[in-house]
């Protein structure tokens, strides 16, 4: 293999490192010790002739319509910033959205097609995002972290207790999730019975894979919150140490004069304000509404035999339960179990 061979190998091995195993473009600078704007380069030659345009000696062609310079910025526009930096009134990356982005500050005009390969020539992939709220501290959830959360495990193991995360969700019978197929040009419509109501449950989860849950009837107060503690006491056959958000009810001078009758049998502490993506219980209802959504609902005991379905289905589902606690924000939970 002749100089201009390798060279032009190593081009197609650096362009295959980022589209098809999609890994990081600075990474992949790193790995083959070249300057990122190469990478971004060569990216630019495969987007405009494919791998042929990677060999060396056939660079010519028409002139790119976008360049390793414009790939380069535009990568790092999507990656460190927001559509908001450009006064763009989204807060997500849709392919309208860098298409506008693209034609305001490169005056490139593509259509929304090139601009899904783009993407994917850049390593990018479309993702669900996280959602923040902008009242969150981070201050707030530094303490919960370093002290809090810590001290709760200390006081667990002090009395021999089982953490829960516990929290608690609404189901309506005009909520739909997910996608379904139809027509191109055509929106599917679904239709309802005409009929609006739901339920409220309360569900706790554990590292363990342990999973209970209720349905609770009408509104949630003090004194259903404290016939669930006690219930989750009893089943769970050992102290409990319960962590949950700040619902005014969770706070209440009655939940909390309960609390120290209990002398280390049911414990409990507050996550951070605003923060339910520190709860691993959040996705209980990620996954029971995603099933429920799917299915025409007619009356109020259709539905609630979906709901418990759903909830008994995830309930036995341990190894789904103990995936709870292996993102992002709840990893620092997995090993309380």
């Amino acid at each position: 293999m002749n100089r201009a061979e390798q060279r032009s190998q190593k081009r197609k091995e650096v362009v295959e490192a980022v589209i098809l195993r999609k890994e990081s473009v600075t990474v992949v600078a790193r790995v083959f010790n070249i300057p990122i704007r190469t990478v971004f380069d060569w990216l630019a030659c495969y987007r405009q002739g494919g791998w042929h345009a990677l060999i060396e000696k056939n660079r010519e062609g028409r002139p790119k319509k976008i360049t390793g310079e414009d790939m380069k910025w535009l990568y790092a526009a999507i990656t460190m910033g927001s559509p908001l930096n450009y006064k763009l009134p989204f807060c997500l990356w849709s392919l309208n959205t860098i298409r506008t982005m693209l034609q305001q500050e490169r005056r490139i005009l593509l259509s929304k097609s090139s601009i899904c390969r783009l993407m994917s020539h850049l390593g990018l992939t479309p993702q669900r995002p996280l959602y923040k709220s902008y009242k969150q501290d981070p201050n707030k959830i530094k303490t919960y972290l370093d002290r809090t959360y810590p001290d709760a495990v200390a006081q667990a193991k002090k009395y021999h207790a089982r953490i829960y995360f516990l929290d608690e969700a609404a189901f309506r019978s005009d909520a739909h999730r997910g996608t379904t197929w139809g027509k191109c040009g055509e929106t599917p419509m679904l239709k309802d019975s005409g009929g609006r109501f739901g339920f409220k449950l309360i569900s706790a989860v554990s590292a363990r894979g342990d999973m209970h849950f209720d349905v609770i009837e009408e509104s949630m107060n003090a004194e259903k919150f404290i016939n669930f503690l006690q219930k989750l006491r009893q089943d769970t056959g050992c102290p409990i140490f319960v962590i949950a958000d700040n619902a005014r009810y969770h706070h209440s001078k009655k939940v909390q004069a309960f609390l120290e009758t209990q002398q280390g049998e049911i414990m409990m502490a507050f996550l951070p304000a605003y923060s339910p993506e520190l709860n691993p219980d959040e996705q209980v209802w990620n996954h029971a509404k995603a099933e429920v959504g799917k299915h025409p609902i007619k009356s109020k005991l259709e539905m609630e035999k979906l709901i418990i379905s759903a909830m008994l289905s995830i309930q036995q589902k341990i190894e789904l339960v103990k995936s709870f606690f292996r993102l992002p924000y709840t990893l620092y939970a997995e090993k309380c179990a």
